[in-house]
């Protein structure tokens, strides 16, 4: 079997359609499956490209949309997994797989799939450590937080494919070059010859060990920010062992009756791009598509987006999504989070995201470091005081509550740091912009007039009093 791999796609069905055609005639054969590894891009309209979280120079409607309108079909099977710069809003609709276009296939968050016996697996997203252990709480609208936080990795997918991966069975793993983006002179495609079970369909099969697992896991589903941790063999859970049975895919078997086909179900739930009626202002909505519908009914899981919208329905996520986006529309509004272990704020550019370019725009940047800046870390860091301490090197007014008096210069060194926190304090009734600024250590004046202000106010009285003269 001819497999070809692209790698991030960015919307260029056609670019790379054409490319697999152009191999077809110089190769032994036909290809027989496409694999894009991410970033594919599948936009239908304006309202999803403002779904992806690129700057706007990026935002092109390219060709994907031609797909699922029925323009075009895509005549080799095609199945992805999703990246970091996609149309959050039309996969999410997709949470457990399904058809984005006739004949193109979502793995979903993580899924199993089988194509002439050969077994496909995969998770799509990137992996970030603060949003790793929550929930997916995400839903359109996004806010600048959402928007990211939506393609991040959660426990709980790379959980269920620990499941199948621990049943001891041997697999082949197909190893290839980095590929590169869609563009001329890159190699961003390749095609390989995997072996495959001459007597198993040509056709999409679910994966029948998959299916029992999403069953047995569908009540460790969660759809809140906070923070959990997966069942352990650690004492705390009762049960932690998820992998699927030879009784349990029975079961499931019976279920489906048998049939493991992939349904081509695939219907349209949005409006189409059309190039001579552009609508920049369409409404971004939260949808229930009717492929998942029906899957979750056929295998009796849970539809995480139903479970979504109960949940604002019910006003359990309201509060959280107005002060989020509170926060994220006034910089001088909301409380933060008092504990911040997460250091890519620091950063314009987010180190753990593959860059469309080397150049972002200036207000990417900025919102990706702000939202960055405002998750919540579960517990304190150990050099939170170091932190501190320098999350106000640039403050240049001296309250006069931080003078020490010469009480403070008595007993050992310990105790007059001990006693630090005491001459720290704010004096409200004070007008702070009389108090004279703190010097900034890149500001110079003559050297003669060099002084240096000191904890040791009793040790250093003189000098005081010779820079209250001068002043």
């Amino acid at each position: 079997m001819r497999v070809a791999v692209a790698g991030c796609c960015h919307g260029e069905l056609d670019k790379i359609y054409e490319t697999l055609a152009l191999a077809e005639r110089r190769g032994p054969g036909p290809v027989d499956l496409l694999l894009c590894c991410g970033d594919f891009q599948a936009v239908r309209n304006e309202a999803d490209l403002r779904c992806m979280a690129v700057p706007p120079k990026y935002r092109h409607m390219q060709t994907f949309y031609r797909y699922y309108s029925g323009e075009k079909k895509a005549p080799v099977l095609t199945v992805f997994i999703g990246g970091n710069h996609e149309a959050s809003n039309h996969l999410q609709e997709l949470p457990y797989g399904g058809w984005v276009a006739p004949n193109i296939y979502y793995l979903g968050l993580a899924g199993v799939v089988k194509y002439r016996g050969v077994r496909i697996g995969g998770i799509s997203g990137i992996f970030k450590s603060h949003d790793y252990r929550k929930g997916h709480f995400e839903y359109p609208p996004y806010n600048p937080s959402t928007i990211r936080s939506i393609y991040h990795v959660r426990n709980i997918e790379v959980y269920k494919l620990k499941q199948a991966a621990e049943k001891g069975q041997t697999a082949k793993a197909t190893k290839f070059l980095a590929l590169d983006k869609c563009l001329p002179h890159r190699d961003f495609l390749q095609v390989l010859e995997i072996e495959h079970d001459p007597s198993a369909p040509d056709y999409l099969e679910y994966d029948i060990e998959w299916l029992t697992i999403l069953k047995a896991t569908n009540n460790l589903i969660n759809v809140t920010g906070s923070l959990w941790n997966m069942p352990e063999n650690n004492g705390l859970h009762t049960k932690w062992d998820y992998s699927a049975t030879e009784e349990a895919m029975k079961e499931v078997l019976e279920k489906l009756n048998h049939d493991l086909r992939v349904p081509c179900n695939f219907s349209v739930t949005a409006a189409c791009y059309d190039p001579n009626k552009p609508q920049t202002q369409m409404q971004l909505v939260h949808r229930i598509n009717p492929q998942t519908t029906e899957f979750c009914a056929q295998l009796g899981i849970t539809d995480i987006n139903v479970s979504l919208q109960k949940a604002k329905e019910e006003h359990h996520l309201c509060g959280e999504y107005e002060e989020q986006d509170d926060v994220e529309s006034n910089d001088s509004g909301g409380d933060r989070s008092e504990y911040n272990t997460d250091t890519s704020a620091l950063s314009s550019i987010n180190p753990d995201e593959i860059m469309l370019d080397e150049e972002e725009e200036d207000d990417d940047n900025i919102v990706s470091a702000h939202s960055d800046s405002n998750t919540p870390s579960i517990e304190p860091s150990s050099n939170q005081g170091s932190d501190f301490s320098a999350s106000f090197s640039d403050i240049r007014i001296l309250p006069g509550s931080m003078i020490v008096s010469s009480d403070d210069t008595s007993g050992s060194p310990t105790d007059r740091e001990g006693k630090l926190d005491e001459a720290v304090e704010l004096e409200n009734e004070k007008d702070l912009t009389e108090m004279p600024l703190k010097r900034r250590s890149d500001e110079h004046e003559p050297e003669q007039r060099k002084k240096i202000k000191r904890r040791n106010q009793a040790i250093y009285a003189a000098i005081d009093d010779d820079d209250d003269d001068d002043a």
